[in-house]
């Protein structure tokens, strides 16, 4: 008798173990790991009744439509995780979040667009990612960010038209990386891809495969072949002008950049201006070939040439102010520190400010000089002053309303 009821013990303490729906199969394999296969049997959801301990759970080839958060509650153990073939269009957020032991995610040939790629960040152990074959239209720059440990990631097939610079970055372990067959449109918003593959060490499987579908000049070739001359960074310069080139004047003291930018494609220039009280950012011109302004901002007047002006430019005006260069292949930015004195002498007053600023009188220097950002970084000030009446330096008077300009950096005094 006793012996009976202590087989009836073991089997009550290893049913739950080795519960199985009844449309699959599930065995002890001989590492220890619990299989539980469940492909091929005209599946709609993935089946309730799984073991807690299921290590690997193989679902492939049933017509799963959706996935939700809860699908695979029942197994927090599992390690392979196969799921391809089969129709998922919907995959809520939290469906994998929980699933922290997970080293193989296969899930490919399905239908999915929209992914919860915040799942991924609990999945540190994955190795294998498949979701080729799916209608995947782009992917977030940090989608991999979490996974260390990801050996080969499948994209191929997909809807795929451009990627974000960094996506395939923070992943150590990759060797196998496949991402043809994807309609990419090889603007230089993908000439990174390009500069990445140069570079490194991971297989791209199939480069030859990776075409471009658009611009047209570029239909049919290889990713890796767009011509170098094609993508070239910004490169951006600041100067300081004396008038506007337009037919608008204003009176009183006009503070006037002019930002100069090369690169291809043409960089667009925006502004940036950070004051004492506020904090103003331009993302293109504001003003008309007629004079009128078109935005909101009409402190800062920025025109289509590259020049910035402030009229009646006044304290409340002091601070940096940044031009930025941007194109598809990146941004650059310069700076410059702008403030306003209030005696006769601007530099005495930068001196007085900055006891450790030097005065170095006798340099000559140009109206429309480049500032050398090079050297001066943003250390650079310009001072503005309006002197009530002064004697030139051949005995005359300089009216009201004349300007006189010191640049000052590092030591250094630029003036016109």
């Amino acid at each position: 008798m006793r012996p009976l009821l202590c087989c009836l013990g073991l089997v009550m303490l290893l049913g739950p173990c080795l519960a199985c729906p009844s449309a699959c199969s599930c065995s002890i394999k001989k590492n220890g790991r619990l299989l539980a296969e469940c492909a091929y049997k005209n599946l709609q959801e993935v089946p309730e009744g799984l073991s807690s301990n299921v290590t690997i759970l193989t679902l492939s080839a049933n017509r799963i439509g959706w996935l939700g958060q809860g699908s695979f509650i029942e197994v927090p153990e599992v390690q392979s995780l196969w799921l391809g073939y089969n129709q998922i269009g919907v995959v809520e957020q939290g469906a994998f979040a929980l699933l922290v032991h997970l080293k193989n995610l296969d899930l490919s040939h399905n239908k999915i667009a929209d992914f919860p790629w915040q799942d991924l960040r609990n999945l540190s152990s994955l190795q294998i990612l498949k979701m080729n074959n799916n209608r995947l239209a782009g992917l977030p720059q940090d989608a991999f960010r979490s996974l260390k440990d990801l050996r080969s990631l499948w994209l191929n097939d997909n809807e795929l038209t451009t990627l974000a610079e960094g996506t395939f970055d923070n992943l150590p372990s990759l060797s196998q990386l496949q991402i043809f067959n994807n309609p990419f449109n090889c603007s230089c918003k993908v000439f990174w891809l390009k500069k990445w593959t140069e570079n490194t060490s991971v297989s791209i499987t199939k480069g030859g495969s990776t075409l471009c579908v658009a611009p047209g000049r570029l239909k049919g070739r290889a990713v890796m072949d767009i011509p170098d001359h094609y993508c070239i960074a910004p490169s951006v310069q600041l100067t300081y002008l004396s008038n506007l080139d337009n037919t608008v004047t204003y009176d009183g003291l006009t503070l006037t950049l002019h930002c100069s930018v090369a690169g291809s494609p043409p960089p667009e220039i925006r502004w940036k201006i950070q004051t004492s009280s506020r904090r103003v950012e331009i993302n293109g011109p504001n003003v008309a070939r007629d004079g009128n302004v078109k935005q909101s901002q009409e402190r800062f007047l920025v025109f289509k040439n590259g020049t910035m002006a402030i009229p009646n430019f006044s304290k409340e005006d002091e601070g940096i102010y940044t031009c930025l260069a941007v194109n598809d292949v990146g941004t650059r930015d310069v700076s410059v520190n702008v403030a306003l004195a209030g005696s006769e002498n601007p530099a005495e007053d930068l001196l007085q400010d900055d006891p450790q600023a030097s005065h170095l009188g006798g340099q000559s220097c140009y109206k429309g000089d480049e500032m050398d950002f090079s050297s001066a970084g943003e250390k650079l000030v310009i001072v503005y002053h309006i002197p009530r009446e002064s004697k030139s330096g051949a005995g005359g008077v300089v009216p009201q309303g004349h300007l006189a300009t010191f640049l000052l950096a590092l030591g250094i005094v630029l003036c016109w």
